[in-house]
């Protein structure tokens, strides 16, 4: 029923104060189990214990507050006096005090309500239209030549970041494109940043890598990276880019919608650049290993041409050119033998053929008691061949002898 209800009903006999306490407690609990609380933070303490106690004003009232231990651990923000909150939980009556308090049970900076349901609705919206598939993300370039950042010209977050590329790789190049992180115009500057480098005026202005970075801070702070013209300008960028946005417990839609995200801008440096003692490492490995190739390869070839040369269709050329050698060593040899040899055989077929003409030579045959008769020049074979006073030659072994044919009669 409702409080005034409640109370009218109440015995108007004397109740002790514990009774009365009680009544106001049970029906006020019961009346405000929940509520939402906007004011400003004063008389913060923090016991050993670990619960928190304060007071939360604005300026014609104020209410203690209590934050148990188990809350304030997962709170996950640092409370101070003078900041404008806006806690939730239910009211309780302390009946030692005699005091009525709002028991937390989450507290937020005052505009981080609103800023956390525009960052729901905004986060639902591009989840639909694809900007934090994992299948669009591009891969990061392993050695960029240039990098573009997008934060702050001023701050711990760009000396830091150009600290870390100095150490680990300081052959790329830095280009800034310096922007307001934080307040009414941020989005729209780091949004104009994005797309300067996607389309600069100069074309050596054209980084491989985009890192787009600032410090940590509120969810106020960081509210340019949750704005939807940011995410759309990540979104369309034809460079990689890393989301360097605040600490590492801080996330912004910028991180989610980015190729890839970094803790800090400091890890998004060392993100962007490979370790120049790596790749000297690398390098040496790889000539190592070409070497080891090479001279593998090398002691390859050498095994192969060896074998070759040792083959017999490599070396028959060689065997018959010492064939040959040897041969012609031997033709004068062989040439001379050959000519004794056929210089026998005529010799010995001359002898023979000398010896048979021997035989036949007419005058071996005058010794024997015969003889020639001649006429006019040549030799008479028959006796009708000659006539009576035909001068005739006689020939005989020893000699020739003139003769005159005195008869023609045959016996």
């Amino acid at each position: 029923m409702p409080f005034h209800t409640y109370l009218a009903t109440m015995s108007t006999s004397a109740l002790s104060v514990t009774e009365l306490t009680l009544q106001i407690k049970t029906g006020l609990e019961s009346l405000f189990p929940l509520v939402r609380v906007r004011g400003e933070i004063s008389n913060f303490k923090r016991h050993s214990s670990g619960h928190s106690y304060l007071t939360l004003k604005d300026e014609q009232a104020q209410i203690p507050a209590v934050i148990w231990k188990n809350t304030g651990i997962r709170l996950g923000i640092d409370l101070r006096d003078g900041m404008e909150v806006i806690a939730e939980g239910r009211l309780e009556v302390y009946p030692p005090a005699g005091r009525y308090q709002l028991i937390c049970t989450s507290i937020t900076q005052a505009g981080e309500g609103l800023l956390q349901q525009a960052f729901a609705l905004l986060l639902q919206k591009l989840a639909k239209a694809g900007y934090f598939t994992p299948e669009r993300k591009r891969k990061l370039p392993k050695i960029p030549q240039t990098i573009g950042i997008v934060t702050s010209p001023t701050g711990a977050v760009i000396e830091d970041m150009g600290n870390v590329i100095e150490r680990r790789f300081p052959a790329v190049r830095i280009l800034l494109y310096p922007v307001k992180v934080q307040g009414a115009d941020a989005a729209l500057d780091v949004r104009k940043g994005i797309d300067y480098f996607n389309n600069p005026a100069d074309p050596r202005h054209k980084p491989d890598l985009l890192i787009v970075a600032r410090g940590g801070g509120s969810m106020e702070d960081l509210q340019a990276f949750n704005e939807e013209i940011v995410a759309e300008a990540i979104y369309r960028s034809s460079v990689p880019v890393i989301s360097a946005i605040g600490h590492e417990t801080d996330i912004t839609i910028a991180d989610m919608v980015a190729d890839l995200r970094a803790g800090t801008p400091s890890i998004a440096a060392e993100l962007a650049v490979p370790d120049r003692l790596d790749l000297l490492k690398t390098v040496e490995n790889l000539q190592s290993r070409q070497s080891t190739a090479l001279l593998s390869k090398l002691d390859g070839a050498q095994m192969e041409t060896d074998s070759l040369i040792n083959s017999y269709a490599f070396n028959r050329p060689i065997f018959q050119l010492q064939q040959l050698a040897a041969k012609l060593e031997e033709t004068p040899e062989l040439l001379a033998r050959s000519i004794r040899m056929k210089w026998t055989e005529k010799a010995t077929a001359f002898a023979s053929a000398n010896q048979h003409l021997a035989l036949l030579d007419y005058r071996k045959t005058l010794e024997r008691g015969y003889s020639l008769v001649k006429k006019e020049g040549r030799f008479i074979t028959r006796s009708s061949e000659l006539k009576a006073s035909d001068e005739t030659e006689l020939l005989f072994h020893d000699g020739t002898i003139a003769a005159t044919v005195s008869g023609t009669s045959v016996r």
